[in-house]
């Protein structure tokens, strides 16, 4: 799950990581309020959306007096805002987070993130604060800092000092700059995050560290511990038909194709969007069923892939082990029957019943295409988008 910036900024404040003290604001009213509260100028208004680049969109703006803050805060709020992140559909900026200036002297990168091919947790920091770290990674990675922290030690205090050296702190900011990343680890450790990233991590002309921008992504695994952080869940910058399958427990992404894939296993899932782009088309989504899924989950899955306008055939792929193949196939059924499918169908359905699960299929007098494995699903999926004229 995504946070705000000030969401993240007010978990990571819990754990004695400093920021700049800021306050939110929903509406015009709010938002005078707030800047009148300020007793010094100038002030930073920041667009609160789930992208990064806001301020190349124009969603952060410094102002220098209370007519111009109002200005620009109401040109802001209700604006949709366009960042190299959100795609060309942007999003729509509902709340604003006002915050001091911060006399910077110098910005940094520091992040924590979970390293799933070493299982382990990495911290990284550069100098090149500021920018895109994707862009750092790619372009200059000897200036990306990475320290792999041991699951059952921790960050360790040699390891902390290690970055802080290598970003040329010194002396007490040095000391400061460790105490920092210990403070990051817990904060990202504790609240079950699988990315906590500041950028910039700015110092100031006092010598302070300071995260001026937070970003926090939980792992929605671990959401079950963190009632409080679950309130936190802004479901208007979420994908609508996300949400939606987020209401029946089904792990679904879109994806910018025309093949709408439901699967039972993440693994099998994967599987099913390599071959469908092998044989030349693009997966639609990403949609699992989960290995005890009912006839209502089928169901509500394949409402849900067809409620995608970019879909142009649908991938059934199931391999009944947990699941039966014959449920699957009544969900399809029912599922078909209620919504009135209007584009190919082709259905791979492979142990536990299987055999009872294809009569079942050829027996319902629906155009479901039926596949002996894979590979031929596959096929047989493209064929349908090419005859139909729909691959593109």
């Amino acid at each position: 799950m995504k946070l705000h910036e000030y969401q993240a900024k007010e978990l990571v404040e819990k754990f004695a990581v400093p920021t700049v003290n800021g306050k939110t604001g929903f509406s015009i009213t709010e938002l005078e309020a707030i800047i009148r509260g300020f007793n010094q100028w100038p002030l930073v208004l920041k667009a609160q959306i789930h992208a990064g680049g806001r301020g190349k969109g124009g969603g952060i703006k410094i102002v220098q007096n209370f007519d111009d803050a109002l200005d620009k805060a109401r040109a802001m709020l209700g604006m949709t805002l366009i960042t190299p992140q959100t795609g060309p559909e942007g999003r729509v900026v509902k709340r604003i987070l006002v915050t001091p200036v911060a006399d910077i002297i110098k910005e940094f990168y520091a992040g924590i993130v979970l390293d799933r091919e070493r299982n382990q947790s990495v911290l990284m920091a550069s100098t090149e604060g500021g920018m895109e770290i994707e862009t750092v990674a790619q372009q200059t990675p000897e200036k990306i800092i990475r320290e792999y922290i041991d699951n059952s030690l921790g960050l360790r205090d040699f390891q902390a000092r290690r970055v802080a050296f290598a970003l040329g702190f010194t002396g007490p900011v040095l000391r400061t700059a460790v105490k920092f990343f210990h403070c990051l680890y817990t904060a990202y450790i504790q609240n079950d995050c699988s990315l906590l990233e500041i950028n910039p991590l700015v110092l100031t002309r006092s010598d302070e560290l300071l995260a001026l921008d937070v970003k926090m992504n939980i792992d929605d695994n671990a959401l079950y511990r963190h009632p409080d952080i679950q309130k936190m869940r802004d479901t208007d910058e979420e994908n609508p038909l996300e949400v939606e399958a987020s209401k029946y427990n089904l792990n679904y992404i879109k994806l910018n194709g025309t093949v709408g894939c439901m699967v039972n296993g993440a693994g099998l899932a994967m599987a099913t969007m390599d071959i469908i782009k092998y044989t030349g088309a693009e997966p639609a989504n990403f949609l699992d069923v989960g290995g005890g899924a009912s006839e209502e989950t089928v169901e509500n899955g394949l409402r849900i892939i067809l409620a995608d306008q970019n879909v142009k055939a649908v991938l059934i792929n199931i391999f009944g082990g947990i699941v039966r193949c014959d449920r699957v196939a009544r969900g399809v059924i029912n599922a078909a029957q209620k919504i009135g499918v209007t584009v190919p169908v082709v259905v791979r359905l492979a142990g536990t019943n299987a055999d009872i699960a294809a009569q079942l299929l050829e027996n319902s007098g629906l155009n479901i295409i039926s596949a002996n494995d894979l590979a031929d699903a596959a096929r047989k999926v493209v064929d349908a988008l090419n005859k139909t004229g729909r691959a593109a």
